[in-house]
């Protein structure tokens, strides 16, 4: 088994879009699709090139997550090459923007926002168009969409949740390869997302990312090949720092409730100030994820007034 990756700059703190061509016997695999950008597509023609190999060469293409700078190119390749392509069942109805699944995470969004205090700036951020909350239309996967289950061209099928509840990594044994998604960034700290279930429950996002970060580590992978920035070798120290990064941030919002701050709402303007309406997902994400993870550990209790969870 071979890896040529695709690395391609990007200007903000993701620092790249990472994708990776893997040759397994006869077949030319395509993890991930990048951005839907010029700059990703002609990166991926050049690598193609480079190692003697045209579009029409890669025999499918396999998805660790649904978001955008993981599958933009696959319409682009799939027009070109009619390859098969795979992902969670999860992910299925969101890549092809199910019009019941789109309704049901606006709704699921609005009323996790309101309980969380966000009042009417909340119910803003599931209206505009450019929030990650809204899935549009122009970003659909057009093909047929697979199923990846159990084993996949000599990869086994992980499921790795936290991030995005569909995300799973491909591990070769062998080889001892993880390619994981956006399980674990080298540059940045963990980015667990809440997003619903497709029945409309709620994810745990960050105590399920914390349980796929102690996954990897009994794996004892030797690389990991990451979504954005560094490909990371023999990563077991820093997916443990990882982990006791989580739990030192849980005593920092410990101790806010302790000072009475009790609404998610309160405690994500009283630690992010003007990041909040700039963040407003990734950061209520977190703070939710952090109630949730220390409601859990038995550290908080919380009732609902007005309409509003109270943490105390």
């Amino acid at each position: 088994m071979d890896v040529f990756p695709i690395i391609v700059p990007f200007c903000n703190k993701l620092k790249s879009i990472n994708f990776y061509l893997v040759r397994y016997q006869d077949s030319l695999i395509l993890i991930d699709a990048g951005m839907d950008t010029e700059d990703c597509w002609h990166s991926l023609q050049e690598i193609l090139k480079e190692n003697h190999y045209t579009l029409t060469d890669i025999s499918a293409i396999l998805l660790t997550h649904h978001h955008t700078d993981h599958i933009g190119l696959v319409n682009r390749i799939v027009s070109a090459n009619p390859i098969p392509v795979y992902a969670h069942p999860r992910a299925i109805p969101i890549l092809q923007r199910d019009s019941e699944y789109i309704k049901m995470r606006e709704e699921f969004f609005r009323n996790l926002y309101r309980r969380m205090g966000c009042g009417k700036f909340g119910d803003r951020q599931v209206i505009d168009l450019h929030n990650p909350i809204l899935l549009t239309e122009d970003k659909k996967i057009e093909c047929e969409i697979q199923v990846a289950q159990d084993l996949l061209f000599d990869f086994d099928i992980l499921d790795i949740p936290g991030h995005a509840p569909d995300q799973i990594a491909f591990y070769n044994r062998k080889c001892k390869w993880l390619f994981s998604g956006d399980l674990l960034i080298a540059h940045m700290d963990i980015n667990a997302f809440i997003e619903p279930y497709l029945d409309g429950v709620r994810t745990n996002s960050l105590i399920q990312q914390k349980h796929s970060l102690e996954k990897c580590i009994s794996l004892n992978v030797e690389f990991i090949f990451s979504g954005h920035g560094d490909i990371l070798q023999n990563p077991v120290n820093i997916l443990k720092e990882r982990i006791i990064g989580l739990d030192e941030k849980a005593k920092i919002y410990l101790n806010i409730i302790k000072s009475g701050i009790s609404t998610g709402n309160d405690i994500a303007r009283l630690r992010f100030n003007e990041r909040y309406e700039k963040q407003f997902f990734n950061i209520m994400s977190e703070i939710i994820g952090y109630l949730d993870y220390l409601e859990i550990q038995g550290e908080i209790n919380k009732e609902m007034e007005n309409g509003i969870w109270q943490y105390y």
